[in-house]
This record gives C-alpha cells, structure tokens and sequence, in this order.
C-alpha cells in the first residue's frame, strides 16, 4: 500500500488524533447505583450526564475503552433525515405520522447543538449546509420532489443545482446535479464524545471500561441485577445503550442489525484544492441507498470519506484499497493524494428502518440509528434520563411498541449481502425512471 499511503499512515480513525480513547476505570464498583447504563457512546454518555445532574448515583459500563466504539469513528454529521426519506413515510405511514416524526428530528437536531453550546464543548460544531449528489437524472427527480414536499410541510429550506451547476456543490462530473440544504450541520464527533464524557465525569458518573455485560435480569423485588466480567452490581434501573455493539443481551441482539462502516483521510493538501473540491466546507453524500459521503476535516486540510457499507472487507489493506478507489472515482483531481488515515467500525440498522427508544419494566433502551446516531442518540440519551428521574413517558414518536426483528435470527446478519443488492437494485430502477 506504500504507493497510496502516507508513511505515517495508521489504520485507526482519524479523530483519534485529537480524542484518542482512554482507559477508564473510576477505582472499584459499588454494589449498586440508582442507575446502570450499558454503553458509553453518545446515548450513554447522554443519559449519564442528564440523570446525574438530576441527582442519580450513575455508572456506565463498556466493554471497550469509552468512545472506542462509533461515536468516535463517524462522519460526524448533523443533520435532521432519516433512511426513509420524507415521501417514503408520508406513503407509508401518512402524512401526520410523517409530520410527527419530521419534528421530533427536527427537535433532537436542534437539542444536540444547544447541548453543545450549554456545555461549552469545543468539537467545530458548525452548519455549512449539505450537498446531495444525485446519481442519475431520475435520482435528481425523485431528490426534487421528496425535498419540495419537506420544504412544503417542514419550512426546511432547500436549493436544487442542475447538472451543470455540480461544482458549486462539489468538483466531480459524476453526479447529475443535486440539491443545497442550507443548514444541515456537521461536528467533530471525537471531541464532542470526549466534552459529554468529561461533563459526565465532573457531573459525578462512574465510568467503567473494558467491563463487558454478560447478563442482565429483573428482579422480583424490582431492582436489576447486571452481572459482568468484573462482578455483579445492582440498579433501580438500567439503560442498554449498545446499538452496533451489542454482544450477549440477546433480547436487543436479536433487534439490531450491525454492520461495517469504513472511512479514510486524506493526507493535508492546499486550502485551495479543498476550497475547490468542496466548496464552502459543506458535508456532501449522494442520493444512493448506499451512499458515498466526504467533507472536509474540521481542524486540517483533509478530505474525510467513506462508503463501501457493509461490504464484506477483510482487513486494512483491503478497506484502504477500497477506500482510494472511491476518492479516485469521485474526485479525479485529488487522484495524486495518499491516504493519513483508514478504518471501520459498527453501526446499526434495524428491521423497519426506524431508531427506537423504549423501556421493558426497569431496563430502558434506545439503537438502531440507521445514520442518525449523532443526534438521536444525544436527544434519546436525555429523554430516558428525564423519563427516569421525573417518571414521565418517554415522549417519542420513535417509542418502541413494537420493536420487530425476524424469526430465527440471533444477531449474526448473514443477510447483509441480499440486503446490499436489493438496494442496488432499487437504485438502478429509480435511475431507469429518469
């Protein structure tokens, strides 16, 4: 690989650079906490920090280093979308259904960066609005028309680019137009994991790395017993805030699907190049199913990247391999550029392509982000604390009433490849309408 990579390349995210993960044990576990949180990304974190600042004995447990997992490997993007485009659930689920679930994203995009500005958390959080490559012309009607209806029924404000109007959205012929949205936002997600887990720790939650959940069941008298590789502890209540990583809770297992994600840096350029390449300093992925994303580094002259989800990648070099040829592929003129960084990590979709939140007894729950996990986590994260310190509901469209998952499925998707070439196909046949 010594021909596409820089010759201090690593093969771990590029965020780490600045938010490394590290060990962490708050000295020996107690018997009990008012609450047990399993899980320290961004829902855990979340809910920690709210339920301690409510004045709850808190601990997070996680089988990694805390933010090892993908809170601190994603794009960081912030945005207010989910898998099923807007017309997709007005179809499906009717237009008030829509609106509802439109306005709680709405809501979790707007908590997540007053979260940031009241915490005083320094992760370039800014809004330099979206581009959304559309890949064939009948992907550009169809983006036409799904942002129109949104604009229509949500006020959010979009600018539709003709084909030959591409570059002011990003440098590359490959795409048949698209469209600007204005607003949408973007994050560095290492540095906003480490500020919610610093606040947490000042808050007075205990944070427990490298402790795996082995089992974890309601008592009768009420109270849930989580036992762990170091131990058995007990809680008023738990919070299962795993989503791709879940390992030996087969309940959520067997409702969550994880799969690989990959991403890449690109060695520093010219400013020039990368004002050029992407203009503005938006975020920018394309209207497949299967997107290929990019932005610019917040805090150097990189490209950031990734695509490829899913694929059945075996190791470094291979995902690094894959990595460059979707650079290449996209943005010709960054062709000369070696990979700094590459990497994957989990993320988790689920049957009904919906994020849930939800509570069995004392155990609460929220996963399944589908590409969302940045601010839906953050917002699902606080809504359980609130829920288990004032005893309201949960208050969320996404409430998990029905969590589906299939039969005879365990948590292994030996699946994901039909899943894969199923959305191929859905996109080859928009692209034919065009």
């Amino acid at each position: 690989m010594r021909d596409i990579t820089t010759s201090d390349f690593k093969f771990q995210p590029y965020w780490w650079d600045a938010a490394a993960p590290m060990p962490f044990t708050a000295g020996g576990m107690k018997a009990a906490y008012d609450v047990v949180v399993v899980g320290s990304g961004f829902t855990g974190i979340s809910a920690a920090l709210h339920l301690a600042r409510a004045g709850r004995s808190v601990a997070v447990l996680d089988r990694q280093d805390p933010g090892a997992g993908a809170s601190r490997r994603n794009a960081g993007f912030v945005g207010r979308v989910l898998k099923k485009s807007y017309s997709e659930l007005v179809a499906s689920k009717g237009r008030d259904k829509a609106l509802t679930i439109y306005r709680e994203l709405h809501d979790a995009y707007a908590f997540t960066f007053d979260l940031i500005a009241r915490e005083g958390i320094d992760c370039y959080a800014v809004r330099p609005g979206r581009f959304i490559g559309a890949t064939s012309r009948g992907h550009y009607n169809a983006l036409a028309k799904d942002l129109a209806i949104l604009q229509a029924d949500m006020g959010f404000e979009h600018r539709m680019l003709a084909p030959t109007a591409t570059a002011q959205g990003l440098e590359t012929d490959i795409y048949s137009g698209g469209a600007i949205v204005p607003d949408s936002g973007s994050l560095h997600p290492g540095l906003y994991h480490k500020g919610l887990l610093d606040r947490a720790v000042e808050a007075g939650v205990s944070v427990f790395g490298r402790t795996e959940v082995e089992n974890l069941q309601e008592l009768s008298d009420g109270r849930c017993e989580v036992r762990t590789d170091r131990g058995t502890v007990y809680a008023g209540k738990v919070v299962v805030a795993t989503n791709g990583y879940v390992s030996k809770l087969g309940w959520f297992r067997r409702r969550v699907v994880p799969f690989r994600a990959y991403m890449a840096a690109t060695e520093e350029m010219p400013q020039e190049l990368l004002d050029r390449l992407i203009p503005h300093g938006r975020t920018i992925i394309d209207s497949n199913t299967n997107i290929d994303f990019f932005r610019p580094a917040p805090d150097s002259r990189r490209i950031l990247f990734g695509g490829a989800t899913a694929a059945p990648l075996k190791g470094p070099e291979e995902i690094t391999v894959r990595m460059k040829s979707i650079i290449d592929r996209v943005l010709p003129q960054a062709c000369n550029l070696k990979l700094s960084h590459a990497w994957d990590g989990y993320c988790a979709g689920t049957f009904d392509l919906m994020p849930h939140v939800g509570r069995r007894g004392n155990v609460y729950y929220a996963m399944g982000y589908n590409f969302a996990g940045v601010t839906m986590g953050t917002r699902f994260g606080a809504r359980i604390a609130n829920s288990i310190a004032t005893g309201a509901g949960l208050d969320s469209v996404f409430e998990a009433r029905n969590f589906p998952t299939m039969p005879f499925y365990t948590g292994t998707p030996w699946f994901l490849g039909l899943v894969m070439r199923y959305f191929d196909w859905h996109d080859r046949r928009l692209a034919r309408r065009g």
